[in-house]
């Protein structure tokens, strides 16, 4: 008989081995990409998920912390049809329970069909399958934790050095590792700054551009980050990553909504409406942009509309949905990090308003 349980809203229970012991609950998301599994496991914006595999064997190529995006494992839980030793030995030192041995096309369909719903999981000794109900009753909607970011945040601001090319204020919503790298690898210093930041916190730094990284959870919920985007807005530079691109839409006058099961992977194509181009993206949302407010929709999803970038030259805005950073993924848009350094050749810094 099993030793793990997972219970999904719509009311079954499915049966699967224990990799790592615990009980938990999280919103059910999967994703596509079929190499990255470190980078997943440590991208804050899975931060109350319980995260599936779509690729069926996880840890063929090791865990090496060199790969991490910060510095524990985020999501609540892990699913894969076929977890190594080398992943479950290192999600049972986090503390993260994970099963394997279940068919993961079935919950991948099941999330695609239903969308994104809460689940729970028990596994390890004494598991029952009313263990597992018990936590999926308990699970809250996403845009219940109000206060997501103080999770994935830093709580101190902290300064890495790139070089004199521009400074860059980042409002650490649950930034990735590489994308803090991106930015110093081109010259830049860059200051982080806590995901509650004050308008005061950010012209203390002087900054040449405001970046507002992506993170987990409701947009909505991450007032102080709007309260920051609406002072400076007009007067310095913005960017922003995925819900960087949702927060800072919502406070210039547009509006975001949730996605049915959104969308993760390293294979979303995006077409710039400018130059015709399509690429392949690096992704992890669940919520997007609706109502654009003063901001040009520059790039869209192929495959079904949703905005990927946005820009205004009055403004001095630009903001991505997807991670051009592609940690992991393809390298096709790198080159928007130039865009935000050539941003801040041109402005000088302001005080908030």
């Amino acid at each position: 008989m099993s030793d793990a349980y997972i219970a999904l809203a719509d009311g079954r229970v499915l049966e699967a081995r224990t990799r790592a012991p615990g009980r938990t609950r999280g919103e059910l998301v999967f994703t596509t990409a079929y190499t990255g599994y470190e980078e997943s496991l440590t991208d804050p914006s899975y931060a109350e998920q319980v995260l599936t595999f779509s690729y069926p064997l996880i840890g063929n190529y090791g865990v090496r912390a060199e790969r991490f995006e910060s510095d524990s494992v985020q999501p609540r839980a892990a699913i894969a049809r076929e977890m190594t030793d080398d992943v479950a030995e290192w999600l049972e030192s986090e503390g993260v329970p994970a099963i394997d041995h279940l068919d993961t096309r079935e919950i991948v369909t099941t999330v695609r069909e239903e969308g994104a719903m809460a689940c729970g999981i028990a596994a390890g000794e004494d598991a029952t399958p009313e263990d597992a109900v018990a936590e999926m009753e308990a699970c809250e909607p996403m845009s219940a934790h109000v206060d997501i970011g103080a999770q994935v945040s830093v709580t101190e601001p902290t300064v890495h050095e790139g070089g004199d090319e521009a400074t860059v204020a980042l409002l650490d919503c649950g930034a990735k590792g590489s994308i803090i790298s991106s930015l110093t690898e081109r010259g830049a210093d860059v200051h982080v700054l806590p995901y509650d930041a004050t308008p005061e916190d950010v012209a203390a730094v002087e900054p040449d551009v405001l970046f507002v990284s992506n993170g987990p959870g409701d947009p909505e919920n991450f007032v102080a980050a709007h309260e920051v985007v609406d002072a400076f807005a007009g007067d310095l530079p913005m960017a922003g990553i995925c819900l960087g691109q949702q927060v800072i839409t919502s406070a210039l006058g547009g509006s975001t909504e949730k996605m049915s099961f959104g969308h993760r992977g390293v294979n979303q194509p995006v077409k710039d409406l400018r130059t015709d181009r399509v690429v392949m993206t690096t992704q992890n949302h669940g919520y997007t942009v609706s109502d654009t407010g003063p901001l040009e929709v520059t790039q869209v999803n192929v495959n079904d509309d949703t905005v990927e970038g946005l820009d205004s030259t009055e403004l001095d805005v630009i903001t991505r949905q997807y991670h051009p950073e592609a940690n992991p993924g393809p390298h096709d848009s790198l080159g928007f990090f130039d865009e935000v350094l050539e941003l801040a050749e041109s402005r000088q810094p302001v005080a908030a308003d």
